[in-house]
């Protein structure tokens, strides 16, 4: 595995917060419509972690990772509880779909780039992947749940190994994550 040498510029890791929604109203300037939960929760998550990181929008060669143990179970039970009535495939099965939320981050974070979605139990893994693939620009990360709400993220970039706050090399990176989380 190579070196990655990752400085945190940006993090939300705090618990989601009961008016959330309404939160991410304000920063979008309007209430996000034709979106499913998970995704109105990525996007919270990860536009807080952006505005810390002081960014007004991605760096097009960074890239986007976001992992999830359950992903979109809810929704997609829902579109397929709904599709037993003889309906067409409701819009429930688009939210279930994780491209869009990918796409809703994309467009919200004025961003064109490399993302990807991990389905994983093991977000500490998943963050170590992330840090190996990031970019001239490094990467966001998120790990995102419906049940319970969380949606944590940090924005990280390439820099000198003594600089503070450093994540270390892959093998050091999920003890990392699970220090970022405890913090």
């Amino acid at each position: 595995m190579r070196e990655c040498s990752l400085r945190i510029i940006g993090r939300h890791l705090d618990a989601t917060p009961p008016d959330w929604r309404d939160r991410l109203a304000a920063r979008l300037g309007e209430r996000p419509r034709r979106l499913g939960t998970w995704t109105e929760l990525a996007l919270y998550g990860a536009l807080r972690c952006v505005d810390d990181a002081a960014e007004s929008a991605m760096p097009a060669d960074a890239v986007l990772r976001l992992c999830s143990r359950r992903a979109t179970a809810s929704p997609t039970h829902q579109a397929l509880m709904q599709a037993q009535d003889g309906l067409p495939m409701p819009f429930t099965f688009l939210q279930s779909q994780t491209s869009q939320t990918l796409a809703a981050l994309a467009g919200r974070l004025a961003w064109r780039g490399d993302a990807v979605f991990l389905a994983s139990p093991h977000a500490e893994d998943a963050f170590a992947l992330a840090c190996q693939a990031a970019g001239p620009t490094g990467v966001l990360f998120g790990v995102l749940e419906e049940d319970p709400l969380l949606s944590h993220w940090v924005r990280l970039i390439p820099c000198e190994p003594a600089h503070a706050d450093v994540v270390g090399d892959a093998a050091a990176t999920a003890a990392r994550w699970q220090t970022l989380l405890s913090a």
